[in-house]
């Protein structure tokens, strides 16, 4: 029975936020990994109805850390087992990296950080359908893989997310943001609040109390795309 979801963080107090809520509300169990502090990633597949790979301070550029390393030899197992897979800032960087796409800087060290508008492309419209205002909080960007498609813009890192063989998407955003999460990462990256393109702290919390209901919305419709139904759920695709 595929009942467990793969959760792929970057340090030792990460959580997997309301995504990892939608989840455990139909019924799946988590197996948590965290490369970067020396675990090590399952050999077998079979168990698994999903992968996520959160974000984290690293970049999916440091292949000379044996966590990052790891990771971007594990996502081509998971594409080739055509498990769904969610790759969310960081992780979306390591799946464009590993589909052979850039991920870089603004070119003007620009960053994201605080709620934005992402603008659907028609690829992507119907994906969209519930929320285009979601949570950033990121110093890079990725380029798209020749093999996937588009589906959102945005106006200061232009390219937000992006699928691949239906299966497998990656967002620049932060869909599993909680307001608890809003609180830490604004207090522990405090400085990051004072570099272009950021967002003073209040208006993240106001962001989450304006936004959060229907990024939840997305966040649900993003599962019954992949037909992630609840634990006893096929892994099949849905466009």
């Amino acid at each position: 029975m595929q009942d467990t979801v793969l959760l792929i963080v970057h340090q030792k107090k990460s959580v997997p936020g309301h995504i990892g809520h939608l989840f455990e509300e139909r019924g799946y169990k988590f197996d948590r990994r965290c490369p970067c502090l020396g675990d090590e990633l399952p050999e077998e597949l079979d168990r698994y109805a999903a992968v996520v790979i959160f974000g984290g301070p690293m970049s999916a550029n440091d292949c000379w850390m044996p966590g990052i390393k790891k990771e971007l030899d594990f996502v081509p197992r998971v594409l080739k087992a055509e498990i769904p897979f969610l790759g969310l800032c960081l992780g979306g960087q390591i799946l464009a990296r590993v589909l052979g796409a850039d991920v870089k800087p603004h070119a003007d060290g620009h960053i994201e950080s605080g709620y934005t508008r992402i603008y659907p492309t028609e690829a992507g419209k119907d994906w969209f359908l519930d929320s285009n205002i979601f949570y950033q909080w990121h110093r890079e960007g990725f380029d798209i893989p020749s093999t996937a498609t588009l589906i959102a813009t945005g106006d200061i890192f232009p390219n937000q997310a992006f699928v691949y063989n239906k299966y497998a998407i990656a967002t620049q955003f932060h869909p599993e943001i909680t307001r608890d999460m809003i609180d830490r990462w604004t207090m522990h990256g405090a400085h990051r609040l004072n570099r272009p393109g950021a967002q003073p702290r209040q208006a993240h919390i106001k962001g989450w109390e304006l936004f959060s209901e229907r990024i939840d919305l997305w966040g649900r419709s993003l599962l019954d795309r992949f037909n992630l139904f609840g634990s006893q759920a096929k892994v099949t695709a849905n466009d």
